[in-house]
């Protein structure tokens, strides 16, 4: 079979040639790369990408197909993938298909055949930008710079509203004896897993949903979800985090929700050069003196000189490639979070004890 041709364009003008996987079409993103070994349905699936096209550094996706377990949203989330080796063949006998297939159902466009190894190097250098993967611009690279001039930028983009739940949903056993309301941001499925296994019956939120309204469900303690754009053009957010927090109720955030409650309490955020995205961050736990090996997805991160000066908050983890912030806690208030994802899905489960010092918040509050 003859492979269809591809272009992989760049905002800087790098231009890569490859051959089509997925969906024929074009589609573009803000381009990053993910270190990860293994979890790529985890990560094509993961809503935090959305806007996103991934770059894949492990040589080879697609031989153990799709399974329908693996999955952390309804359906693909990133705007495109990029790979250096594509097997529609897969192995594994309990695959529900093939990972060409299930691109091809969900309308997403991929490239591979390219240099990925190089392209990583180039955006960890130049650092993270725009990009448009197209099988149909192949002789006019020009037509395609003009696609590209659309796509909108990640700084500023505010898109949780429109990956989230549009109705409040439950999650859980209705018996469990913890109540914790859910804000969705961008939610992955396998934080309400790890919730719902510690005995919490979980009510998840529209991203915009008002505290008064949670409130009249009775819930014991609030999480705050990861997603996907920038917080710092997400008032709506974190006005309702600055109510939550006056409930003195416990708070738990990952991710985006680690950015939003910096902002309740006046720590800025900013764009990263390239972001964390991987299965292998090294963090330190200072409160434990113990280190984590971590999964992460984020392009954006809280400031460390506001975290440092701010009297009501404690840094509780580091990021050891860079010092970065990857956790706080807030000194007057049974609140704490994490840039990290301790659900790990895919990831090693050394951080996954979060989970159980939130259940042990909220029993002693």
């Amino acid at each position: 079979m003859i492979k269809q041709k591809a272009t992989l364009l760049l905002a800087d003008g790098t231009v890569f040639h490859g051959t089509l996987i997925g969906k024929p079409g074009t589609n573009g993103g803000e381009i990053c790369f993910n270190t990860g070994m293994t979890g790529y349905q985890e990560i094509y699936t993961d809503p935090s990408y959305t806007g996103q096209i991934v770059v894949t550094t492990t040589s080879h996706i697609g031989n153990y197909g799709v399974h329908q377990d693996e999955i952390e949203s309804d359906h693909p989330c990133v705007a495109g993938i990029v790979v250096n080796s594509f097997s529609e063949v897969f192995s594994r006998l309990d695959a529900s298909g093939s990972l060409q297939d299930y691109l091809v159902n969900y309308g997403i466009t991929g490239i591979a055949d390219i240099d990925t190894r190089k392209l990583v190097r180039h955006l960890r250098s130049k650092g993270a930008m725009n990009g448009i993967i197209s099988s149909e611009f192949e002789q006019n690279l020009e037509g395609l710079k003009a696609e590209l001039a659309n796509v909108p930028d990640m700084n500023g983009l505010e898109l949780s509203s429109s990956v989230c739940t549009q109705e409040p949903y439950f999650f859980g056993d209705e018996n469990a004896p913890v109540k914790v309301a859910c804000l969705d941001f961008g939610i992955k499925k396998n934080i309400l897993r790890n919730l719902a296994s510690r005995g919490v019956y979980c009510k998840v939120y529209p991203a915009k949903t008002k505290l008064k309204e949670m409130e009249e469900w009775g819930p014991q303690a609030y999480f705050l979800s990861n997603g996907p754009g920038d917080p710092a053009v997400m008032e709506y957010a974190v006005d309702t985090v600055k109510d939550i927090l006056e409930t003195g109720k416990p708070i738990f955030g990952i991710c985006l929700g680690h950015q939003l409650l910096a902002e309740a309490v006046g720590i800025k955020t900013y764009k990263m050069h390239h972001g964390h995205r991987g299965l292998n961050h090294p963090i330190k736990n200072l409160l434990t003196g113990k280190s984590e090996i971590t999964s992460q997805n984020h392009g954006f991160n809280v400031v460390r000189e506001d975290t440092e000066k701010n009297p009501h908050v404690e840094i509780t983890h580091v990021h050891l490639n860079d010092n970065t912030v990857a956790g706080i806690r807030l000194k007057h208030k049974p609140a704490f979070s994490v840039q990290y994802h301790p659900e790990s899905s895919p990831g090693p489960h050394d951080s996954r004890y979060l989970f159980d010092d939130f259940i042990s918040l909220i029993n002693q509050n």
